[in-house]
């Protein structure tokens, strides 16, 4: 199925490119078309050097997104089949993967694969609003896009308490257990969000990567982490970045970055 572009709205802000989830007469649930455009969106956003951050966002203060569209899965709308590089960006994004930092913007709750969405981002901004949870176990799923994952950002027995009881927790709650970086008032979600990206994007790109997969890989490969940690020193430390990054603090001016 082909995206629908009024489904998901690109907004530039300069290194930040906004994702905005836009189905807020469907709670922003997924279709086949919106995991496509996701995709497609975030392919693009990797090959561009100008890109710094991504803000993923979506329409409305009810709901971030509901998860899959339970209509157009009864319709037999196969969400996330395929494999093509949109499919596969939107599975690495699910895994945290990506090697541009994302920040999920929670104007509203999230639940099944609208939380697994924001899990897929490094830091989480949300509403005060905003609830949390995995209802898929009520209706005959499982969290089968990552939400498995959870205990990796809370701890276990919150992790499963959420996926067995299918209850979700409050915006209060979910910062408190450490899957929130920052709660706020809703009309101050986007602009946190959006900060939290620039100052994100002012750093060196290489450094972000390795920082970001590193950190990640601490958590669920040790062994992983620790091979992947020598081959990343050799190119950060070894990258016009890092050179222009000491020139830079010497000479008492903000550093100009290339990516190399």
């Amino acid at each position: 199925m082909c995206s629908d572009a009024r489904e998901l709205v690109q907004e530039r802000r300069g290194p930040i490119l906004i994702l905005r989830l836009n189905r807020p007469e469907a709670r922003n649930a997924l279709t086949a078309g919106l995991v496509t455009g996701i995709g497609k969106a975030i392919v693009e956003a990797e090959t561009d050097p100008a890109t710094r951050a991504i803000v993923l966002t979506a329409t409305g203060d009810r709901a971030f997104c509901a998860g899959m569209d339970l209509q157009a899965f009864a319709d037999d709308d196969e969400i996330g089949v395929g494999a093509d590089d949109s499919t596969a960006g939107f599975d690495r994004l699910l895994r945290g993967e990506l090697t541009v930092p994302l920040v999920g913007a929670a104007n509203g709750t999230a639940v099944g694969g609208g939380l697994e969405l924001l899990l897929g981002c490094d830091l989480i901004i949300a509403s005060t609003q905003a609830r949390f949870g995995f209802p898929e176990v009520k209706r005959g799923f499982f969290p089968a896009g990552g939400g498995t994952l959870i205990g990796t950002r809370i701890p276990l027995g919150i992790a499963l308490e959420m996926t067995l009881t299918g209850d979700p927790i409050d915006a209060a709650r979910a910062y408190a257990i450490g899957l929130l970086n920052a709660v706020v008032p809703p009309d101050e979600v986007m602009p946190t969000a959006v900060a939290f990206a620039e100052r994100i994007a002012e750093n060196a790109p290489l450094g972000l990567a390795a920082s970001k997969e590193l950190v990640r890989l601490g958590v669920t490969d040790a062994a992983r982490a620790s091979a992947r940690l020598d081959e990343w020193r050799s190119v950060v430390f070894d990258s016009e970045d890092s050179k222009e990054g000491a020139r830079a603090f010497v000479e008492k001016r903000e550093p100009i970055w290339r990516g190399r």
